[in-house]
């Protein structure tokens, strides 16, 4: 922004300086006047027009409003012309005409000429400045408008954060609960882990993406808790295929597991296999999670906050509505997971 301010001023200059050359060249050649009235003509007349365009832009800059601006600034213009032309005519005849009749003469019929000049010179400058204000009030409205949409979407995607963990945790102390009475040892392993568990979504809480090995140790902590709870009736088995340098936001693939494990296991008394599958696939990484689904044997429907929120938060990051999807095909329930990988410019299988 200096920079450029620096430019501006150096441009306005420049400005000044071809305008008066071209002033003194003018008076001379097409005015026939000598070169020291034409150079004393010309230092009154481009002082006195460089003057009144600084005070239209800070006149304009004053204005407290941009209502109406326009016929203001051309209001302003045709005042300051006025006054600029008599003010100009009174400072040439004090200090250049002296004793020049001649020159007097010449002065007096082209006072019409200095007006005109001198009224198009204010009332470009005067809309000029008119627009930058109304160009800067309107870039004002719409950052104040970007912030307040930026903190909206990432307070939503706070609460929507902080609405999933929840669901883990009940769950979790009502096995602990269980387990107290049933096997005290395993109560209070269950406890060290979910305390470990939930140091690490702490430190996880700032985090706007992480990488997939990080999210793996976190859903591996996950499935350490849940193998407490289900021992060795839960089976989990990973596909990794997805290229090192893959991201993903935290907080994404755990309530999908959750809800697999709600519903891969609800009403069975043996083993249950859940696959994850984790692929990178052109500049997307995509997690398939498995789970064994029977329509007539299913847990009753709880508030089905865990997708709704996943898609609510996907959509939110990338605007997409087609970044989770679920499909039920021969007894299995897939929910499958697309994160777009912007940085990522290939697949390098691993």
């Amino acid at each position: 922004m200096f920079t450029l301010r620096k430019n501006i001023h150096w441009q306005v200059w420049l400005l000044i300086l071809l305008a008066l050359a071209t002033h003194i060249f003018l008076l001379h050649h097409a005015g026939h006047l000598s070169w020291l009235l034409a150079i004393e003509d010309g230092l009154c007349s481009t002082f006195i027009i460089s003057l009144s365009a600084w005070l239209i832009v800070l006149i304009i800059r004053a204005y407290p409003t941009t209502a109406a601006i326009y016929p203001y600034a051309i209001l302003i213009s045709a005042i300051l012309s006025m006054i600029a032309t008599t003010a100009g005519w009174e400072i040439i005849k004090w200090w250049v005409v002296k004793d020049n009749d001649e020159y007097k003469k010449w002065l007096e019929s082209s006072i019409p000429i200095r007006f005109l000049f001198i009224w198009m010179v204010c009332t470009w400058t005067a809309t000029n400045a008119a627009l930058r204000k109304n160009i800067a009030v309107s870039d004002s409205r719409f950052q104040q408008q970007t912030d307040a949409s930026v903190l909206l979407k990432e307070a939503e995607l706070f609460k929507l954060r902080q609405q999933l963990q929840p669901h883990f945790l009940y769950n979790s102390l009502n096995s602990i609960n269980a387990l107290i009475m049933i096997s005290p040892s395993k109560a209070q392993e269950m406890i060290g882990k979910l305390s470990d568990f939930l140091r690490s979504s702490v430190q996880r809480e700032s985090e706007t993406v992480l990488s997939v090995n990080e999210e793996i140790q976190y859903i591996q902590s996950y499935l350490a808790i849940e193998s407490v709870r289900f021992g060795d009736r839960l089976v989990v088995t990973f596909e990794k295929n997805f290229d090192e340098n893959a991201v993903l936001p935290p907080f994404l693939v755990q309530p999908i597991l959750e809800n697999a494990i709600k519903f891969g296991l609800y009403g069975k008394t043996g083993a249950v296999a859940i696959s994850i599958s984790i692929v990178s696939d052109n500049n997307m990484l995509v997690i398939t999670v498995s789970n064994p689904y029977a329509a007539d044997q299913q847990p009753p429907k709880g508030t089905g906050f865990g997708l709704e929120g996943i898609r609510r938060r996907l959509y939110l990051m990338y605007a997409r509505t087609d970044l989770l999807t679920t499909t039920s095909i021969d007894g299995q329930f897939n929910t499958t997971l697309k994160i777009p990988q912007r940085h990522v410019q290939g697949n390098t299988d691993r």
